[in-house]
């Protein structure tokens, strides 16, 4: 492999490996990398190729390349036996308590100045969040403020491990917020108030914090869905 080949091949594995592209991003057009690194159209199609060899990309109709979810195939994950099912529930939340602090505590660290600002962003939308949206929308869009900071960990296996894990079981997480709503009427104030608080530590880049309150977070909802029965 030439030094050209091989300068490319490391440096978009490097951002795979890294968390800087996430699964289901597409990589710069093959005429953007010709460009940026200065060498041909066939190079950089040989690398792509070679990429998909390796399983790291597909590349989709018209040409875009996506990344990969690098463990999609070798990650066992039980199949989700009834989203309302309280046992699942309060494993998922267990779960999610280790996988959103670690989230947490790596963005805090990692995100750049644009994904902090996307995520500010959300946080203000879930503020302004209307009464009349469905549960199955609430649900969606705490998942989204979550997985935006997962992917603004830049720590490949937590991106990887929590799209496959919100995507499996996500009936189970509709179910617990479903839960909630069903006893409070709304989110209730504590969960409120630490999105607020992960939000803030995110702002200020304190990983430790942004760890200790997302695992908060999780573990109060659990609290409330075991004192619901």
């Amino acid at each position: 492999m030439s030094s050209q080949k091989q300068q490319l091949y490391a440096d978009l594995t490097g951002k795979i490996l890294k968390g800087d592209l996430v699964p289901g991003q597409a990589l710069p057009s093959q005429r953007q990398l010709a460009d940026q690194y200065q060498i041909s159209r066939a190079t950089v199609r040989e690398v792509v190729q070679q990429m998909e060899l390796a399983q790291l990309i597909t590349t989709q109709h018209g040409g875009r390349s996506v990344c990969e979810n690098l463990i999609a195939q070798r990650a066992d994950m039980p199949q989700e036996v009834g989203g309302d099912h309280l046992e699942l529930q309060l494993r998922v939340l267990d779960a999610r308590a280790f996988l959103e602090g670690e989230a947490a505590y790596f963005a805090a660290l990692r995100a750049t100045d644009e994904q902090l600002q996307d995520i500010s962003d959300e946080f203000q939308r879930m503020q302004q969040r209307s009464l009349g949206e469905t549960t199955l929308a609430k649900a969606k869009a705490d998942l989204r403020f979550h997985m935006m900071i997962a992917e603004s960990s830049h720590h490949m296996l937590i991106v990887a491990f929590s799209q496959l894990f919100y995507n499996r079981y996500f009936n189970a997480i509709y179910g617990v917020l479903n839960r909630t709503l069903i006893r409070f009427g709304r989110y209730p104030d504590g969960i409120r108030m630490q999105h607020e608080q992960i939000y803030d530590a995110l702002m200020k880049r304190d990983p430790e914090r942004a760890k200790k309150v997302a695992v908060e977070h999780i573990l109060y909802t659990r609290r409330q869905l075991e004192e619901a029965e």
